[in-house]
């Protein structure tokens, strides 16, 4: 089943001259298949789709001059560069390109945050507008399902995850082999081979140390003593891991420093189905003792996709006080405090005490799996 993904509208409005478009996602969260659905819609003939991995391409646009790149676009509307971290000097052709070709609109795509963003970053300072491309979002499941459909297949999302292919999978040992296979696609072809490190076995078991305290506060010390690596690898390691879009961070809040813990951080997988796969369990949601927790990832994944595909500009953090008060999630928006505590059953909870004392005008609200659309969807 092919989803219309959210961004391929929201990229072509921002297609405009003198500005470069950057779509930037894990492998396999669809950017080809995105890219193609924006050719469709503007006509192919209008399109100049270029493969930064082809060596004769790499060649042809290291040639920087303007006139080569205009007898290159001659006749067409839009540049698209494929995997553009893999051209050498990709930001200075780029800003040549958006300076030099008047009305061309121009999309890179890449799967690697850090290739791109160090290729990218200063030469196209103020001519860039970035997007990210996530595994499927409930607002993108939506397009098929109704409410009915959609709480019968939740459980699903929360053992498989979203990505595209997974969606499209029928039996659930094909599921398994899918992610295992992306699983190690991900860690050696992005991390290991554009980092040049030795250790995929310290890659791993990383992994698989974050995995059981998602949703917990997280000691780079202690990571550290179980894995016999020093505090600053393991805070490299996890930085590399969230560049490569298989982690997300989350920091605690506070305005009063003496209660509240903020020096540690929360981590989060951008999918389900990955951490799955790091964990080696696929059992039945209905049948896991770590149920709480995949709620919880799912949430703040399905969370963050929100944020960005509406283009809210939001603060996202944990809080939690040095005697146990917590909040899963806090969103800082707009001048204004939201707490969401995430809970798989319609539990009625309060606002902690020390939270209503210390934030009295903030909202406060329980996201269970009774009401979990609203927080999906929107605001």
């Amino acid at each position: 089943m092919d989803y219309q993904r959210i961004l391929t509208k929201l990229i072509q409005k921002a297609l405009v001259p003198g500005k470069v478009v950057v779509l930037l996602g894990a492998r396999r969260t669809g950017k080809t298949f995105l890219v193609n659905q924006l050719i469709e819609s503007v006509g192919e003939a209008a399109c100049l789709l270029l493969n930064g991995e082809d060596m004769l391409v790499q060649q042809q646009l290291s040639q920087r001059s303007v006139t080569n790149y205009k007898q290159l676009v001659a006749g067409y509307k839009y540049l698209i560069i494929d995997e553009a971290q893999k051209l050498p000097d990709a930001g200075l052709i780029l800003k040549l390109m958006v300076d030099g070709l008047k009305g061309i609109r121009i999309l890179a795509t890449g799967s690697s945050i850090f290739d791109l963003n160090n290729k990218l970053g200063e030469p196209l300072t103020g001519r860039k507008t970035e997007f990210r491309l996530f595994p499927l979002a409930q607002l993108e499941y939506a397009q098929y399902e109704d409410a009915l459909s959609r709480q019968k297949l939740l459980d699903d999302k929360l053992v498989f995850g979203c990505y595209p292919e997974v969606s499209n999978l029928r039996t659930i040992k094909q599921k398994q082999d899918y992610l295992r296979e992306l699983t190690s696609a991900y860690l050696y072809k992005d991390i290991l081979a554009l980092e040049n490190l030795r250790n995929a076995d310290k890659i791993f078991s990383l992994l698989k140390l974050v995995a059981w305290q998602v949703g917990h506060e997280v000691s780079l010390e202690e990571l550290g003593r179980n894995l016999q690596m020093s505090k600053n690898t393991v805070e490299r390691y996890l930085d590399l891991l969230t560049k490569v879009f298989i982690l997300f961070k989350v920091e605690g809040y506070s305005r009063n420093l003496r209660k509240e813990i903020v020096k540690t951080k929360r981590w989060y997988f951008h999918d389900n189905g990955i951490r799955n796969a790091i964990v080696a369990n696929f059992t039945t949601f209905t049948q896991r003792d770590d149920a709480g927790l995949l709620w919880e990832n799912y949430l703040a994944s399905e969370r963050l996709k929100v944020l960005h595909y509406q283009r809210i500009h939001a603060n996202n953090y944990f809080w939690r006080t040095h005697d146990r008060q917590e909040i899963d999630w806090v969103e800082e928006r707009a001048g204004k405090l939201f707490g969401y505590e995430f809970k798989l059953n319609n539990n009625k909870v309060k606002a902690p005490k020390a939270w209503r004392e210390a934030y009295p005008d903030a909202k406060f609200s329980v996201v269970n799996k009774g009401n979990f659309e609203s927080f999906v969807f929107k605001k």
